[in-house]
């Protein structure tokens, strides 16, 4: 009777270890999920729809940059439509590369054109579209597949 006892045990330590395993992966899915929603609404939400309803704020900066209200209207236009981007899986890895350039353009115009003040802010958001587009790299040859069968 023991013996048919021991047989059971360590498959349910086995299950427990298996479980225990997975569920690291599954946090930082549901973490990287969230991260990707949380950039998502704000890129659309905070930032972008006040570029393309020409808000006061978001036209005096791009006053002070001086190509015109076209570039406001077009880097609010690649926010939200990279905002829905992330939200998409197959889209999600190449929405963040294209994020990360979007960040260095943002730096180099507040060191450039702007006063500077918030040049950290563009860097700092690098670190997360990196994480993204590393974790969601997969996805590229999904996209390519796609596209291919497409054409």
């Amino acid at each position: 009777m023991s013996q048919a006892a021991l047989p059971t045990s360590t498959a349910t330590a086995a299950t427990d270890t298996s479980r225990t395993a997975a569920a690291p992966g599954r946090k930082a899915r549901i973490a990287l999920r969230t991260l990707q929603v949380v950039l998502a609404l704000f890129f659309i939400v905070a930032s972008g729809l006040p570029k393309l309803f020409a808000a006061s704020a978001a036209a005096e900066s791009f006053d002070k940059i001086g190509f015109g209200d076209w570039y406001m209207y077009f880097v609010g236009s690649l926010e939200v439509a990279g905002g829905i981007a992330l939200l998409i899986p197959v889209l999600s890895g190449i929405a963040a590369t294209a994020f990360i350039g979007l960040m260095i353009g943002a730096f180099i115009t507040n060191v450039t054109a702007l006063d500077g003040h918030y040049a950290a802010t563009p860097l700092i958001l690098i670190i997360p579209f990196a994480l993204i587009a590393w974790a969601r790299r997969h996805h590229n040859a999904e996209l390519v597949q796609l596209v291919r069968h497409r054409a």
